[in-house]
């Protein structure tokens, strides 16, 4: 058998010291997310990163850096997955937007309202992105190479 990570993207997205997450149901139970999901074929890292923003929170957002590229194995099922976590400002906003099957909102949170509620992180990197986005350093979108 082939060992085949599988390559997402995630954002972070801040507005005044509060981030965009993604509220969904997974093994039927409410998780916290930020926009994530996995690279597309023939797609750039910086429109996976957008695309998934927009259809998991009705946000379109302006990319401005990298916060960094990360590994995890999921200990539910063993799959190994990159990372590439992207910040971003947002844009604009689609209420009337449909969520992709599955988001139940896109609610915003403080770093501090969403560390006080681990058990609803959908994995450990949910506020490991955010704690490296606030440390820095950020890095500039000229590191992704398409």
């Amino acid at each position: 058998m082939e060992w085949q990570p599988h390559i997402t993207v995630a954002t972070i997205v801040e507005d005044q010291g509060r981030f965009l997450l993604v509220e969904e149901l997974k093994g039927g139970k409410l998780v916290l997310n930020q926009p994530a999901g996995h690279l597309d074929p023939d797609e750039t890292l910086r429109d996976a990163a957008m695309r998934e923003t927009l259809e998991e929170t009705g946000w379109d957002v302006e990319l401005t850096g990298v916060v960094g590229i990360y590994l995890y194995t999921a200990p539910s099922n063993g799959v190994t997955y990159q990372r590439v976590c992207f910040s971003a400002k947002p844009v604009r906003h689609d209420p009337q937007r449909t969520l992709d099957t599955g988001i139940v909102g896109a609610p915003w949170f403080s770093r501090a309202e969403l560390a006080a509620q681990p058990e609803r992180w959908r994995s450990e990197l949910v506020l490991r992105c955010i704690d490296d986005y606030l440390a820095g350093p950020v890095h500039s979108l000229d590191v992704i190479r398409d």
